[in-house]
């Protein structure tokens, strides 16, 4: 695992300057403290920071062909390596090393742009072809991990696995694109491509980019998308077979490593699944890490331990503090964007925890999107069935205006608030699902910013990224509709991200096996009463899994990855809070509305309400402000001119 980053001039062969360059490179240290190196020549240069994890020995980058006229720089693994160099080598290509690296500059110079069809694995590489002048962007195809770009006015094409790398050349500019703020308010996230500066953007999961010296810079080109099929009419039993070969092959392939390998082990049903699985495909005992909370409601440490007792694995647990909130700046800097999902916390220390034991580390990160698991899947499906008796053009009127004058009910579960479900009535499914998961909803985004920010962002709804996608789903499933919605948004977007910054801040690589896109395309293929079935999420998951996990580990209520925002800031975090929610840096943007989040903050603090997710996000965005941007009163906001203008 590693951090690439590189400059390339689009219109000739300007000097690099190898200054600029090792600054880029060295923002990105942490992703790979072990070796770094850079490729310098008229019009390019490239960075690279190692992470050793395969053929330790010759594996350094950047790294070329037999001639030095093709070199890469590459992050992530691709699994099936193995698979691909005898194939290479009867074509006639010369490998030097033992390296997955050394497998991409042959691929490219066999298939060209095909290339990353034959890759199965999580990757963001950078590669130049020097014969054709051409400098070609790939990144995997579920967007395990990330890639920035941007195009300076001058010609000039930075790039980076973080936007800091992008930041420190210098010349970005660091204006604030408002649309990825409505975004980010909305989703907790700022959604692909877009990012939180006006000029950057993140490479697409499932896209290559291809620059040409001296054209035109052209669009990314997306090379992968998933189809919902759902014709695959195998029983319950094959399926489950079926399934547990896949997985098993998935995870085999993930456990190839020169160094220390672990998983982490929630005692959820994904990470549990994924601990089982290794435990039958390792002679050695395998490595297992899990945080522990001291609050009982949040603490899932018991359950993990029933399945590192059941498959006598080297467990490490430690206790992490109910008000472990002291990460809030550290979180700010380490994603670079405002970043609003609270469960970073805990993610962050299960991290750190795992380093202490290991370089690698298998997750069960993918599981509620591939296999059906969340719990807003089941609520959804139950709305759709409701919203399907009635034509849409009956429902909108009827149910929206029972929406508007049925009083709230926020203290009860949410199948029990008639106006939520009379709201949702009233919507299409993709407006349905967009406002189940939004952070601040419509209604709330529009008493929090000022008529001046709705001007700016000129009628444009975080919305619009679900309606883009839907549009290309290919699929009336309602289950299907919201699992690729979920792929192409949340779990880019949020879960990705949120697992990649917290383990490359501690060196540690995270590998994926339930977002093998193999076997993502093979679910897809599933029916979806074999994902969903009555209230259980997971169901083809949880019934192939029964004869290696205890029922209550496998059909127990799902717990999540929490912290007790409410209680923080009513109680330790009160202070902090107010200050930053209505303090001078949000004031000096003029996109937030001071009454709006002066409500917010006393609702939340006298009890009358919980705005703790909100508020949240609100304290994170402040964060960025203060940690990325360098925003001092007299800098980046200052207080008649900020930099966050349209």
């Amino acid at each position: 695992m590693c951090g690439i980053t590189g400059i390339f001039d689009t219109r000739g062969r300007r000097d690099i300057d190898r200054a600029v360059l090792m600054r880029m490179n060295e923002s990105q240290h942490h992703r790979g403290p072990d070796e770094g190196a850079l490729h310098v020549e008229p019009g390019l240069g490239l960075g690279h920071r190692r992470l050793s994890i395969i053929d330790l020995s010759t594996g350094q980058q950047p790294l070329y062909n037999e001639d030095q006229s093709v070199c890469v720089v590459f992050n992530g693994e691709i699994y099936n390596y193995q698979e691909l160099i005898p194939e290479l080598l009867a074509l006639g290509h010369v490998f030097h090393t033992r390296s997955d690296t050394e497998v991409i500059v042959h691929a490219w110079e066999a298939w060209g742009e095909d290339c990353v069809q034959r890759f199965r694995g999580m990757f963001a590489f950078a590669l130049w072809d020097r014969n054709r002048e051409t400098l070609f962007l790939a990144r995997d195809r579920l967007a395990v991990k990330p890639l920035y770009y941007a195009l300076l006015p001058d010609g000039i094409l930075l790039f980076g696995s973080e936007l800091k790398s992008l930041l420190a050349h210098g010349g970005l500019a660091r204006d604030i694109d408002p649309l990825a703020v409505e975004e980010y308010f909305a989703l907790g996230y700022v959604a692909e491509p877009r990012t939180i500066i006006r000029q950057a953007r993140k490479l697409p999961p499932g896209h290559t980019l291809t620059l040409r010296r001296g054209l035109p810079v052209a669009q990314p080109k997306e090379y992968w998308d998933l189809r919902f099929r759902l014709d695959n009419q195998c029983s319950i039993a094959d399926a489950c077979a079926q399934l547990d070969e896949k997985l098993s092959e998935s995870i085999r392939l993930r456990m190839i490593s020169e160094v220390p390998l672990g998983a982490f082990l929630s005692g959820g049903v994904d990470s549990s699944a994924v601990v089982a699985l290794m435990a039958g495909l390792s002679a050695e005992p395998v490595n297992t890490c899990s945080i522990a909370f001291d609050d009982p409601a949040f603490n899932e440490a018991a359950f993990a331990q029933t399945v590192a007792n059941r498959y006598r694995t080297n467990h490490h647990s430690e206790m992490v503090a109910s008000d472990d909130f002291d990460l809030i700046d550290t979180l700010a800097r380490l994603y670079d964007e405002p970043y609003a999902d609270s469960s970073s916390i805990p993610t962050y220390r299960v991290c750190q925890l795992a380093r202490k034991h290991v370089t690698v580390a298998l997750s069960g990160d993918g599981g509620d999107e591939t296999f059906g698991g969340y719990r807003r899947y089941r609520l959804h499906l139950m709305e759709e069935r409701l919203r399907s008796a009635m034509p849409h053009s009956v429902r909108r009127p009827l149910f929206g205006l029972l929406g508007r004058v049925y009083p709230k009910a926020d203290w009860a579960p949410r199948m029990f608030r008639a106006k939520t479900t009379f709201q949702g009535m009233g919507r299409t499914a993709v407006e349905a699902y967009f406002h189940s998961v939004s952070i601040l909803r419509g209604p709330m985004r529009r008493e929090l910013f000022t008529d001046r920010f709705r001007k700016e962002i000129d009628g444009y709804s975080a919305e619009d990224v679900f309606r883009y996608h839907a549009g290309r789903a290919d699929t009336d499933d309602p289950l299907a509709m919201i699992q690729y919605l979920d792929l192409k948004t949340y779990l880019v977007g949020d879960i990705n991200t949120k697992v990649d910054r917290a383990s490359m801040a501690h060196s540690l690589e995270v590998r994926e096996p339930l977002m093998d896109h193999e076997l993502v395309e093979w679910m897809a293929t599933l029916p979806s009463s074999l994902k969903v079935r009555g209230q259980e999420g997971k169901f083809l998951l949880k019934k192939a899994m029964e004869p290696r996990l205890p029922q209550d580990i496998l059909y127990r209520p799902k717990m999540g990855f929490a912290v007790p925002l409410a209680r923080w800031f009513r109680g330790p975090l009160r202070e902090r809070v107010r200050q930053a929610v209505l303090g001078p840096r949000l004031a000096a943007t003029g996109w937030f509305n001071p009454d709006y989040l002066q409500h917010l903050v006393d609702a939340h603090q006298s009890g009358a309400s919980d705005y703790s997710s909100p508020l949240w996000t609100v304290l994170m965005f402040e964060a960025f402000l203060r940690n990325v941007l360098d925003t001092s009163a007299d800098s980046v906001l200052g207080a008649t001119e900020p930099q966050v203008r349209g």
